[in-house]
Formats: structure tokens, sequence, C-alpha cells
């Protein structure tokens, strides 16, 4: 089965057929997105628990990222303009974050 009326399916889905092919997979995929996007909060909130101040520690970034990145190919993959345009800018500014990270000495402010 695959995407009918999406935003980009018309114009790439000859060029990425996989992309727009629906399966379970897709599904895990889309769900691990989320589940990586949506961790950094937990991780973020048990290290400022457990310092007892406001801690956003490096892996903070790294999740954003990934879950970002994985969570922008599973909205290719729904094809639904409002979600792409929720995802496609983030895992740039979550990857100019992850550089000014490096630049810093590994160290979260």
């Amino acid at each position: 089965m695959t995407a009918s009326g999406g935003f980009l399916a018309p114009h790439i889905g000859h060029l990425l057929p996989w992309l727009y092919v629906d399966s379970v997979w897709w599904t895990v995929f889309g769900l691990l997105g989320n589940g990586l996007f949506s961790s950094r909060f937990l991780i973020q909130w048990l290290q400022s628990e457990r310092k007892k101040q406001l801690v956003v520690p490096p892996v903070f970034w790294y999740l954003s990222f990934y879950g970002s990145l994985i969570s922008l190919i599973y909205a290719f993959h729904v094809d639904k303009l409002p979600i792409i345009l929720g995802f496609v800018f983030l895992p740039f500014l979550y990857a100019r974050n992850l550089k000014l990270l490096r630049r810093g000495g590994g160290r979260a402010a």
C-alpha cells in the first residue's frame, strides 16, 4: 500500500518508492524517533533532580538531534505538510547546538 494524496510522494515517489510503502517497520521507526526525542526530557529532569539545580546534560542534545532526525524521516514517510514542517528545521538547530557543545569542550550550559 502506498501513500496517496501526499505532499511529496507525487514528486519524489518514483525516486524513493520504499519511503512510501506502508509497513509495521515504519511504525516502529516512528516510535523510535518519538521515544528518543521524548526521552531527552526525562534524562534532563533526572539529572536536574540529582544535582538539585537546572542541568542540561550533553546527552540531551544528542537525543534531540537523533530523535528529530528520525522523526523527520518518518514525517517524510507520512507525507503530510504540517508534520514535515514541524520537524524540518529541528535537526539543523540541534546539530548547531552539538557543534557549539563540542567547541565549548563538552560542557553543557
